[in-house]
Protein backbone atom coordinates (compact mmCIF):
# COMPACT_ATOMS: atom_id res chain seq x y z
CA UNK A 1 0.00 0.00 0.00
CA UNK A 2 1.22 3.51 -1.26
CA UNK A 3 1.07 6.57 1.34
CA UNK A 4 -0.88 9.53 0.70
CA UNK A 5 2.53 11.94 0.24
CA UNK A 6 4.34 8.71 -1.95
CA UNK A 7 1.00 9.32 -3.92
CA UNK A 8 1.04 13.24 -3.91
CA UNK A 9 5.76 12.92 -4.59
CA UNK A 10 4.53 10.82 -7.70
CA UNK A 11 2.30 13.52 -9.24
CA UNK A 12 4.47 16.65 -7.84
CA UNK A 13 6.08 18.88 -10.90
CA UNK A 14 9.61 17.94 -12.49
CA UNK A 15 9.99 21.56 -13.05
CA UNK A 16 10.13 24.00 -9.95
CA UNK A 17 11.55 27.72 -10.69
CA UNK A 18 12.76 28.90 -7.40
CA UNK A 19 13.60 32.55 -6.59
CA UNK A 20 16.99 32.34 -4.40
CA UNK A 21 17.24 35.74 -1.85
CA UNK A 22 20.08 36.65 0.35
CA UNK A 23 19.16 38.70 3.49
CA UNK A 24 22.61 40.36 4.38
CA UNK A 25 23.94 43.76 4.86
CA UNK A 26 27.77 42.80 4.49
CA UNK A 27 27.60 39.62 1.81
CA UNK A 28 28.42 40.33 -2.07
CA UNK A 29 27.89 38.26 -4.82
CA UNK A 30 31.72 36.72 -4.18
CA UNK A 31 31.01 36.42 -0.03
CA UNK A 32 27.62 34.72 0.11
CA UNK A 33 28.66 31.27 0.64
CA UNK A 34 25.36 30.71 1.80
CA UNK A 35 23.17 32.13 -1.28
CA UNK A 36 25.56 29.68 -3.32
CA UNK A 37 25.03 26.81 -0.85
CA UNK A 38 21.51 26.79 -1.67
CA UNK A 39 21.75 27.29 -5.41
CA UNK A 40 24.32 24.36 -5.95
CA UNK A 41 21.61 22.17 -3.98
CA UNK A 42 18.56 23.30 -5.98
CA UNK A 43 20.58 22.78 -9.11
CA UNK A 44 22.09 18.96 -8.16
CA UNK A 45 18.71 18.03 -6.99
CA UNK A 46 16.84 19.04 -10.83
CA UNK A 47 15.64 22.62 -9.71
CA UNK A 48 16.02 25.63 -11.47
CA UNK A 49 17.14 28.85 -10.06
CA UNK A 50 15.23 31.63 -12.14
CA UNK A 51 16.21 34.31 -9.64
CA UNK A 52 18.93 35.25 -7.31
CA UNK A 53 19.50 38.65 -5.05
CA UNK A 54 21.37 40.39 -2.12
CA UNK A 55 19.07 42.37 -0.37
CA UNK A 56 20.11 44.19 3.23
CA UNK A 57 17.62 43.59 6.00
CA UNK A 58 15.50 46.19 5.17
CA UNK A 59 11.46 45.28 4.93
CA UNK A 60 10.90 48.43 2.84
CA UNK A 61 13.19 46.54 0.44
CA UNK A 62 12.23 43.62 1.37
CA UNK A 63 8.72 43.25 1.13
CA UNK A 64 8.49 44.74 -2.75
CA UNK A 65 10.78 42.46 -3.37
CA UNK A 66 8.36 39.25 -2.23
CA UNK A 67 5.75 40.38 -3.56
CA UNK A 68 6.79 41.19 -6.89
CA UNK A 69 7.88 37.52 -7.03
CA UNK A 70 5.07 35.51 -5.56
CA UNK A 71 3.30 37.92 -8.42
CA UNK A 72 5.48 36.01 -10.99
CA UNK A 73 4.11 33.46 -12.52
CA UNK A 74 7.42 31.47 -13.42
CA UNK A 75 8.45 31.49 -9.72
CA UNK A 76 7.21 28.42 -7.53
CA UNK A 77 8.97 29.10 -4.46
CA UNK A 78 11.10 31.24 -2.44
CA UNK A 79 14.01 30.64 -0.72
CA UNK A 80 15.03 32.99 1.62
CA UNK A 81 18.78 32.77 3.85
CA UNK A 82 20.42 35.57 6.19
CA UNK A 83 18.27 37.34 8.58
CA UNK A 84 16.37 35.03 10.86
CA UNK A 85 17.57 35.89 13.97
CA UNK A 86 17.08 37.87 17.23
CA UNK A 87 19.27 41.29 16.91
CA UNK A 88 17.46 44.39 16.24
CA UNK A 89 18.95 44.01 12.32
CA UNK A 90 16.94 40.77 12.10
CA UNK A 91 13.52 41.71 10.30
CA UNK A 92 12.88 38.67 7.55
CA UNK A 93 10.76 37.44 10.28
CA UNK A 94 8.89 39.77 10.99
CA UNK A 95 8.26 40.83 7.02
CA UNK A 96 7.96 37.49 5.77
CA UNK A 97 5.39 36.24 8.32
CA UNK A 98 3.37 39.56 7.47
CA UNK A 99 2.91 38.15 3.46
CA UNK A 100 2.54 34.61 4.55
CA UNK A 101 -1.35 33.74 3.45
CA UNK A 102 -0.75 29.59 4.90
CA UNK A 103 1.20 28.97 7.84
CA UNK A 104 3.41 25.86 7.23
CA UNK A 105 5.09 25.62 11.46
CA UNK A 106 6.18 22.70 10.88
CA UNK A 107 9.21 23.40 8.75
CA UNK A 108 10.25 25.76 11.48
CA UNK A 109 9.61 23.47 14.29
CA UNK A 110 11.42 20.34 12.56
CA UNK A 111 14.80 22.70 11.33
CA UNK A 112 14.61 24.01 15.00
CA UNK A 113 14.23 19.81 16.45
CA UNK A 114 17.13 19.29 13.62
CA UNK A 115 19.30 21.93 14.62
CA UNK A 116 19.16 20.76 18.11
CA UNK A 117 20.73 17.62 17.35
CA UNK A 118 23.93 20.01 15.79
CA UNK A 119 24.27 22.92 18.25
CA UNK A 120 21.99 22.07 21.52
CA UNK A 121 19.57 24.70 22.41
CA UNK A 122 20.97 27.46 20.98
CA UNK A 123 18.18 26.43 18.15
CA UNK A 124 15.55 27.77 19.62
CA UNK A 125 17.24 31.15 18.79
CA UNK A 126 16.61 30.02 15.04
CA UNK A 127 13.13 32.15 13.82
CA UNK A 128 13.01 30.30 10.41
CA UNK A 129 9.49 30.17 9.31
CA UNK A 130 7.71 29.36 5.77
CA UNK A 131 4.22 28.91 4.14
CA UNK A 132 2.33 30.43 1.44
CA UNK A 133 2.46 33.46 -0.12
CA UNK A 134 -1.03 32.44 -1.90
CA UNK A 135 0.09 29.93 -3.68
CA UNK A 136 3.90 30.80 -3.75
CA UNK A 137 5.73 28.72 -1.79
CA UNK A 138 8.00 30.86 0.67
CA UNK A 139 10.86 29.20 3.18
CA UNK A 140 13.38 30.98 5.67
CA UNK A 141 16.87 29.37 7.08
CA UNK A 142 19.54 31.02 8.73
CA UNK A 143 22.51 32.33 6.81
CA UNK A 144 25.42 30.00 8.45
CA UNK A 145 26.58 27.41 5.86
CA UNK A 146 25.40 24.68 8.14
CA UNK A 147 22.28 25.77 8.53
CA UNK A 148 21.48 26.22 5.13
CA UNK A 149 23.17 22.51 4.51
CA UNK A 150 20.89 21.55 7.15
CA UNK A 151 17.82 23.14 5.87
CA UNK A 152 18.42 22.12 2.10
CA UNK A 153 19.51 18.35 2.69
CA UNK A 154 16.60 17.60 5.28
CA UNK A 155 14.03 19.49 4.52
CA UNK A 156 13.36 21.68 1.42
CA UNK A 157 15.10 19.47 -1.12
CA UNK A 158 13.46 16.64 -0.53
CA UNK A 159 9.63 17.99 -0.07
CA UNK A 160 9.85 21.14 -2.57
CA UNK A 161 8.31 19.23 -5.09
CA UNK A 162 5.39 18.15 -2.93
CA UNK A 163 5.16 21.85 -0.99
CA UNK A 164 4.30 23.14 -4.60
CA UNK A 165 2.39 20.55 -6.24
CA UNK A 166 0.26 21.78 -3.16
CA UNK A 167 0.10 25.14 -3.20
CA UNK A 168 -0.57 24.63 -6.91
CA UNK A 169 -3.93 23.20 -6.03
Amino acid sequence: MTSISAQHRATAPDRVACAVITVSDTRTPETDTGGQAVCDRLAAAGFLVAHREIIPDEPAQMRPLLERLRDDAAIDAILLTGGTGLSSRDQTFETVTALITKQLPGYGELFRMLSYEDIGAAAMLSRATGGLMQRTVVLTMPGSPAAVRLAMEKLIVPELRHLVREARR
